[in-house]
This record gives C-alpha cells, sequence and structure tokens, in this order.
C-alpha cells in the first residue's frame, strides 16, 4: 500500500475526487437491525484480535486499516491543526473516505446526520437520496463539479453510516463503487477490513477519534497544481 498525506483543501484521487459531505453515524449499521453481533467489518478493536507485526495492517490510532495491493493510502490533514481529518484508500476505479467519531452507547445519531448532508447536498446545488445498503439507510449524492479543464460535470457519491460500540464511522464511497456497488471490490473489501479503536476516553458524541500518523510512514507532500 502507497502512503501518502493530503493537505485538507485537496481531498481526493487523481481524477478530481471531492468529498465535502460531514456526518456521522447509525447504531444499527454494521449489523441487521434488531441483532447484536455484526457478521462482518468494519469492526470494533474489542472484536479482532490484532498481530502488531502484521505488515499489512496500519495503525493509525482511532482507526486501523490493512494494506491491499493497488490500494493507495492518503491521510486529509487539517492545514491549520496539522491534524488528521480523514483517511482515504484509493484504487483505480474509486475511493472510501473514513471518518471516524465518538458515539452515545445508545442513540440513532445517523438519521439526525443524514437530513443535515441531504440539506448542504441542496444548498449547493446537489442532489441527495435515501436508499437502503449494507449498512443500513444510506446516501446517493450527486453533487454538480467542475473538470480540470473548466467543463461542468456530476460527482456521484455514497455516504455510508456505520456504527459500533460508541463509535460511528462515516464512508463515503467515490467512483465505481458510489454507482456499481460490487461486495467483492477491492474498496469495499477494504472498508470491511478497517478496525475502529474508539479507547476508554469520555468524548462527546460527534467529537472525532484522534488519528494519528504512522510511526514508520515516509509522508509524500501533494505537489500543487
Amino acid at each position: 500500500m502507497k502512503f501518502r498525506r493530503n493537505k485538507s483543501d485537496q481531498v481526493g484521487t487523481e481524477e478530481g475526487v471531492d468529498t465535502e459531505q460531514v456526518s456521522e453515524q447509525d447504531e444499527q449499521a454494521a449489523a441487521p437491525a434488531g441483532e447484536g453481533a455484526r457478521t462482518q467489518g468494519p469492526w470494533d478493536s474489542s472484536e479482532v484480535t490484532m498481530d502488531e507485526e502484521d505488515p499489512t495492517r496500519v495503525d493509525l490510532g482511532g482507526l486501523v486499516v490493512t494494506g491491499r495491493p493497488g490500494l493507495e493510502l492518503r491521510l486529509q490533514v487539517d492545514e491549520k491543526t496539522q491534524q488528521i481529518a480523514a483517511v482515504l484508500l484509493i484504487g483505480k476505479e474509486g475511493a472510501v473516505e473514513l471518518r471516524p467519531f465518538a458515539a452515545p452507547r445508545s442513540a440513532d445519531i445517523w438519521s439526525d446526520i443524514r437530513k443535515q448532508i441531504a440539506a448542504e447536498t441542496t444548498r449547493r446545488g446537489g442532489t441527495a437520496t435515501e436508499a437502503t445498503g449494507t449498512y443500513g439507510t444510506e446516501l446517493q449524492v450527486v453533487m454538480p463539479v467542475t473538470t480540470p479543464e473548466g467543463k461542468p460535470a456530476t460527482q456521484p457519491s455514497r455516504v455510508l453510516g456505520i456504527s459500533g460500540p460508541r463509535w460511528l464511522l462515516r464512508a463515503t464511497l467515490l467512483g465505481k463503487p458510489a454507482m456499481q456497488p460490487d461486495e467483492t471490490g477491492d474498496i469495499e473489501s477494504a472498508l470491511r477490513d478497517v478496525v475502529v479503536v474508539r479507547g476508554n476516553e469520555p468524548m462527546a458524541p460527534g467529537d472525532p477519534l484522534p488519528l494519528t500518523m504512522p510511526a514508520n510512514a515516509r509522508p509524500v507532500q501533494q505537489r500543487e497544481a
């Protein structure tokens, strides 16, 4: 897995992906409604045994991701605070942006956040439609964008709300995974491998879980266009 560090205002792939949706999540996303234990990831750190010597795993503090051939890891860094705001896994056909948040032990935050995302999308001239997906109710978003050549275009994305014990993982799918979901795809498989590390510290609902730079990372600053 390649590693790259992005500036906060340069989130995306080489194909111009732009992800600015803001959200958190839902209590039932990672498991069928009304049931307890999840049958697939993303996982809570208490649900898996992580091998610290596994070279494919990248420890980012609040998230642990597993490297896969052909995927590039990028970290979106806030220029003012120098804090990591989001994690992106990027492949040839698409990407997923990951943002983990603290959540109440029992509450449905995702439904309220979906409304906020939809309202903001509409304000910016796009559309947001609710649909049922693998992780429960998701948003299918279409935003107007401008290509590098200056031509108008649209960018589809799917915003998922995936919940675990006292956390909410917002996953925004871009590219092919947004338009043609494939459970066997590289991006979808990488999403299922994600582990969320909530920790025991008291946090207000909606606060982002702290993300850290890997100790052995060699960041590559994205060049200005």
